[in-house]
């Protein structure tokens, strides 16, 4: 039996999951993550983990299918069998996420609809479902967004449902607090990933103006963040819990 802890990363075939999965790989531990559609991408994130020496699996999952979460949690209770020897998983990465800007006049229905079931809903009950199957002593980790502390028009809708994801957080640690699990909240500037291309491409100077409004005087990769999430999941951040940690670069200060 693996003494290596264990991750589960949703949306973790690209971007800023696929980073994550790999820091977290880096700092020994096995990992699954999940993808919506893009398998092959997913198992070469695998194949790059295993290659490692760690153990990896990808499950296909589509966070906004709320109904979906208990064929989820069988499929994911015998990966863990089969391929541990466990019931239980160590860290649950809620990452999953969809790009919808859309000004706060011309949202639809359909659009508010869709942001909340990924960036809420499904994380509110994809971490209930799942919740004896995180080990004591865990970790719940929540990606928000930089657009929580400071407005941006377009992003309305969005935001908003990541501030509910940041309270949510607090309650999560609160009730989950006497089994020893951590949970908390990294949220992200404006990083450039296959989330953000289309509003790159959009915007000509948008590039430019990220730099400007940076400290730091550039927009983030995933590897500004995949090494943060994976900090809060090692032995030296166990006394962090309930808390916002923005890694923006300090945009907007």
């Amino acid at each position: 039996m693996s003494t290596n802890k264990i991750a589960l990363i949703s949306g973790g075939s690209r971007g800023l999951g696929k980073n994550t999965a790999l820091k977290l790989a880096k700092n020994g531990n096995d990992v699954i993550i999940t993808y919506r559609s893009k398998k092959e991408e997913a198992d070469e994130v695998v194949k790059e983990i295993e290659a490692q020496g760690l153990k990896a699996a990808a499950l296909q999952l589509d966070t906004s299918k709320i109904k979906t979460f208990d064929v989820f949690k069988k499929e994911l209770t015998t990966t863990l069998q089969q391929k541990w020897n466990r019931d239980t998983f160590d860290f649950l990465i809620n990452n999953a996420g969809i790009d919808a800007a859309s000004p706060f006049a011309k949202t639809t229905e359909e659009d508010f609809d869709n942001l909340f079931n990924v960036h809420f809903k499904g994380v509110y009950f994809l971490t209930q479902t799942l919740l004896d199957t995180i080990a004591d002593g865990g970790r719940i980790i929540n990606l928000s967004t930089g657009l929580t502390r400071f407005a941006t028009p377009g992003y309305a809708a969005y935001a908003s449902m990541k501030g509910a994801i940041e309270v949510f957080t607090k309650y999560l640690a609160k009730e989950l607090g006497s089994r020893g699990i951590a949970a908390n909240l990294v949220a992200p500037g404006i990083i450039e990933t296959d989330f953000t291309k289309r509003a790159f491409e959009s915007h000509p100077k948008m590039h430019e103006f990220i730099s400007s409004i940076t400290a730091l005087g550039r927009p983030g990769q995933p590897d500004d963040i995949g090494g943060v999430i994976a900090f809060l999941c090692t032995e030296d951040a166990r006394w962090i819990n309930a808390q916002r940690i923005e890694a923006s670069g300090g945009m907007f200060l």
